[in-house]
């Protein structure tokens, strides 16, 4: 399984690619969607940070998936999951320098997969986001090194979601608690969506894990 680099959306390439030290968002749309999905997110975030957004390598419901739909949603096949994050992974290695801070953000399906990263390879991300997300169940081997690695880890979603069962978001959340440093939001009759306030805690966490300051050739100015 591979990801399509032609399909791969980037904003600010030429200054990501000129200072690596700039932290990348690594964008993963939900089941049905497509690459262009997530990057109406990016007015909202901060603008000291660059952006790749992904299109999943599988075609379902008119657009792409991550990886098939399970028995219900939110219910992972293992194997199928961790394919896909190898695909992500070996993108990254091939497209973005090791020296970069990458963080996954995942709404849905996409949020399944930044969890699933997280776990294969720990030590490779400055920090993690979940929008509506959730996580494959079964226990992974690297579960306790990533718990050593005290990962910030921006948690999302709404109490009115119809689509992810609220027992998943509380295995995720509880696994969350467990294995990151967790910043756990839940809005007030938001379905399976991103609305205005996510957005701007969004962008708070993002500014703290990655503050300005600290980002080598990138201007102070948020606005």
């Amino acid at each position: 399984m591979n990801l399509d680099a032609d399909a791969v959306v980037w904003t600010h390439a030429t200054t990501r690619q000129s200072v690596p030290s700039r932290p990348l968002l690594v964008l993963m749309h939900g089941l049905g969607s497509h690459e262009h999905d997530l990057v109406g997110l990016l007015p909202h975030l901060p603008s000291h940070v660059d952006a790749a957004s992904l299109r999943a390598p599988l075609r379902d419901m008119g657009g792409f998936a991550w990886f098939p739909r399970g028995d219900s949603a939110g219910t992972p096949d293992g194997q199928a999951i961790a394919q896909a994050a190898q695909a992500v992974l070996s993108w990254l290695d091939a497209s973005v320098d090791a020296t970069t801070p990458v963080i996954p953000v995942g709404f849905s399906q996409g949020g399944a997969m930044v969890t699933q990263l997280l776990r294969e390879r720990p030590t490779r991300f400055a920090a993690g986001v979940v929008l509506s997300g959730f996580r494959h169940s079964a226990p992974h081997p690297h579960d306790a090194e990533l718990a050593e690695q005290h990962i910030p880890v921006f948690c999302g979603r709404g109490d009115s979601d119809p689509i992810i069962t609220t027992d998943r978001f509380f295995d995720l959340e509880h696994w969350l608690e467990q294995h990151t440093d967790v910043d756990l939001h839940v809005y007030a009759g938001m379905p399976h969506a991103v609305n205005a306030e996510e957005l701007r805690d969004l962008s708070d966490f993002i500014t703290r894990v990655c503050p300005v300051a600290e980002v080598n050739g990138s201007s102070p100015d948020l606005s």
